[in-house]
């Protein structure tokens, strides 16, 4: 009887025969998620994790004749030790708030490439900007367009931006409020504002103060406290003009919409 049997490692041959298979299959897995960006990054490293754990149990079964699991292994590793994460997007938006652009987009690229929607809106305001890589208002049209697909309110914004100024599109008010209106409703000030700003003028909705207060209310309680001009001087401002235009009962109703407004 072989030492690997007297262990408990190997039972038979046809245990041998199926955790090859096993092996095998799990590859086989691991390509197809390769092919898929984002949502299969996470199932990758679990397969990745499986065929190590399998393929070690199936090494150690085998001896040194399965050596080529060993470099499977190895690539495994090394797969593992340098795939993006996370906290790498929190790290990236660090940087380019320092001014640090190159660093910025090197640790974002990656994930924005496997689907990282914080990290897709990073790289379409580089784009925008012209930061760390030459502007580019296609680019950064694109790039917004993924993450707001994927309900990202900054790239919304942007979005909402573009399609108002007519940048790498057809100017379109009515699509600019539509995105406007789906950041708005996840708790962007910014577009809380746009959107305000809006229905105050009937810019691609239909002209309706109420609504109007309604979001320049919400802007101005929503911008950082540390950003006082766009909390008063600019949304509060912007409020109060619309009230002028209001009967008491409508600015009774407006503020009661805003109380009652939940973010998505």
């Amino acid at each position: 009887m072989s030492w690997q049997r007297r262990l408990g490692l190997v039972s038979d041959r046809t245990e041998t025969a199926a955790l090859k298979a096993e092996v095998s299959a799990l590859h086989v897995a691991l390509e197809r998620c390769r092919s898929v960006a984002g949502y299969c990054e996470r199932r990758r490293r679990a397969i990745m994790l499986g065929v190590a754990a399998t393929g070690l149990a199936l090494g150690v079964a085998l001896g040194a004749g399965l050596g080529h699991i060993g470099e499977g292994l190895g690539d495994v590793a090394r797969t593992l030790s340098s795939a993006p994460t996370a906290a790498d997007v929190d790290a990236a938006y660090a940087a380019s708030r320092k001014g640090k652009y190159a660093t910025a987009l090197r640790l974002a690229r990656p994930l924005a490439e496997q689907g990282n929607a914080r990290a897709q809106s990073l790289l379409g305001s580089a784009y925008l900007n012209g930061r760390g890589v030459p502007h580019n208002d296609d680019e950064a049209l694109r790039w917004f367009q993924l993450a707001a697909d994927q309900g990202d309110a900054d790239a919304q914004f942007q979005l909402g931006v573009m399609h108002d100024e007519g940048r790498s599109v057809s100017q379109d008010h009515a699509e600019a409020a539509s995105w406007y209106a789906r950041a708005a409703a996840r708790g962007n000030a910014q577009a809380q504002y746009n959107l305000g700003l809006a229905y105050a003028k009937g810019e691609g909705v239909d002209q309706d103060n109420v609504r109007a207060h309604m979001w320049l209310n919400l802007a101005a309680s929503r911008f950082a406290a540390s950003d006082s001009f766009s909390r008063g001087a600019v949304a509060g401002r912007s409020r109060d003009v619309v009230a002028g235009k209001m009967t008491r009962d409508e600015v009774t109703e407006a503020q009661r919409m805003a109380r009652e407004w939940k973010p998505m």
